[in-house]
């Protein structure tokens, strides 16, 4: 005889009184498809503690990893896009603005503070893939050159978190003028002898990777990113050769002398700290 018998048939539960799982709970790694508590996530810096999967992030995670205590001042988020070009597509680039501005409660594709790392004056400046596609725009520009323009001020060390899909396409010349624009702040930075460290993350493409994300004193990355100017895709039907295996991948393009290192994410607070350091 079994130990156990059920003395009611079936779930009695009613609908009012049963649980849903709360939305941003779990999450599943794109990489080995485990469920990731959020808990764990928050713990482990956001890489999945099975495969080491580095998830991607915003600049809320970032500044909540880097900065001591999360506590720094927030530069220049009042800085919205115009629309230059009255351009329409499918729809408004307006009404683009407007969804993304409810969607991610960012005013654009970058939010920039300064605050303390590991007990150096730093300022950090880091893109949001959420707000269509970390398209660099005319917003990112200007809040990188201000930016660069408190650093110098200040006399403190410049780290730009690159995450991007490239230039936005809504702005046409208007986001291209921003390449030549804070690659030439970066060299009044380079001249005022302060420090810049760039970090490319998943993804640095485009626009991005051409101009501020490859300028750093020290350019680093996080393993496993996708790090190019034209996607993979692009560029096998342009050159009709399957291409290596693992382009564009940050450690393919260590092994090409693009970068300095891939830092785990974990260990990139403790990593940069010492750098800071050494460098002060």
């Amino acid at each position: 005889m079994a130990w156990f018998k059920r003395e009611k048939k079936g779930i009695i539960t009613s609908t009012e009184e049963k649980k849903e799982t709360p939305d941003g709970m779990w999450n599943k790694c794109p990489s080995c498809k485990k469920p990731l508590h959020y808990a764990e996530q928050v713990e482990n810096k956001y890489v999945c503690q099975y495969c080491a999967y580095h998830l991607r992030i915003g600049s809320k995670e970032y500044f909540e990893i880097l900065f001591d205590d999360n506590q720094f001042t927030e530069l220049f988020e009042n800085i919205r896009s115009g629309d230059p070009l009255n351009f329409t597509d499918s729809k408004k680039y307006t009404e683009r603005l407007e969804e993304s501005y409810l969607k991610t409660g960012l005013n654009d594709a970058i939010r920039s503070g300064t605050g303390k790392l590991a007990g150096q004056d730093i300022v950090i400046a880091c893109m949001d893939f959420n707000f269509i596609g970390g398209s660099m725009g005319s917003v990112v520009g200007e809040k990188i050159a201000r930016s660069i323009d408190y650093s110098i001020k200040n006399k403190i060390p410049f780290m730009m978190i690159s995450k991007s899909g490239g230039a936005r396409m809504m702005e046409a010349a208007f986001s291209l003028m921003q390449m030549a624009k804070t690659s030439a702040k970066l060299a009044l930075l380079s001249k005022a002898k302060i420090p810049y460290i760039s970090l490319l993350t998943d993804p640095t493409t485009g626009g991005v990777t051409a101009s501020y994300a490859m300028l750093g004193d020290i350019n680093i990355s996080e393993p496993g990113a996708l790090i190019g100017f034209a996607g993979p895709r692009v560029i096998k039907e342009t050159i009709k050769k399957d291409l290596p295996k693992g382009f564009q991948t940050s450690e393919f393009v260590l092994e090409h002398g693009f970068l300095d290192f891939i830092v785990d994410r974990r260990q990139m607070k403790a990593k940069l700290g010492s750098f800071l350091k050494m460098i002060s």
